[in-house]
């Protein structure tokens, strides 16, 4: 099964444009205005093969129908504390659907139960004190725990040197990688080389 890659926090027309020419399955856009990473306008190049996922946290209805339109996204991530009805109510749209659980113990996969019938994808990132990503790794160990078969991204400091990692771990629900501030140059701009050479290496490893 090839995993599909998600690279997240675009924000420039031709840097998107690059990095979906490299393959990238899905590019997201991050509209928490606290993120160093927030689109705070629509650019120059929208992908038009790969998916466009918008990552909200606790965005109103009204804030959210307001990207899809923009963006015409294909995609929602939701990266806060929605409820598995809004998450329905989404999905019932014809959107695919991401939530994102924070994840330090396997206590924290109970959480990921009651939104098995709302979701398309989960995407299990390191627990931080703020919301939205941290850039940091967890204990991958962790999801060994999790029976749930609802496919998942893993997400949370992957970078270039993580592919030794990545090829030590597996699991029957794993659907794919969140690639983001460790391929980047500036916040909001990834590094096209980096990104290249991780799929070329990750492409090599699922045909061996």
């Amino acid at each position: 099964m090839n995993m599909l890659t998600k690279v997240c926090g675009m924000t420039d027309g031709e840097n998107i444009r690059a990095v979906e020419a490299l393959g990238a399955d899905l590019i997201g856009f991050i509209f928490y205005r606290k993120s160093p990473r927030c689109c705070k306008a629509v650019p120059g190049y929208l992908p038009s093969r790969a998916g466009r996922v918008g990552v909200f946290v606790d965005e109103s209805d009204d804030g959210i129908f307001m990207k899809i339109n923009e963006y015409g996204l294909s995609h929602i991530q939701f990266h806060g504390s929605e409820s598995p009805g809004k998450c329905l109510k989404f999905r019932n749209m014809g959107l695919k659907i991401i939530k994102a659980f924070p994840i330090s113990s396997v206590e924290g996969l109970d959480a990921a139960a009651e939104y098995s019938q709302t979701c398309d994808y989960f995407l299990f990132d390191a627990a931080s004190p703020s919301k939205g990503g941290s850039g940091k790794s967890f204990d991958w160990h962790i999801l060994e725990h999790y029976l749930g078969s609802t496919p998942f991204f893993l997400s949370g400091g992957i970078g270039p040197d993580s592919l030794s990692a990545l090829r030590s771990f597996s699991h029957p629900a794993l659907a794919g990688y969140d690639l983001n501030s460790r391929f980047e140059m500036r916040p909001g701009i990834k590094d096209t080389a980096k990104i290249k050479d991780f799929l070329k290496d990750l492409s090599c490893n699922e045909q061996n």
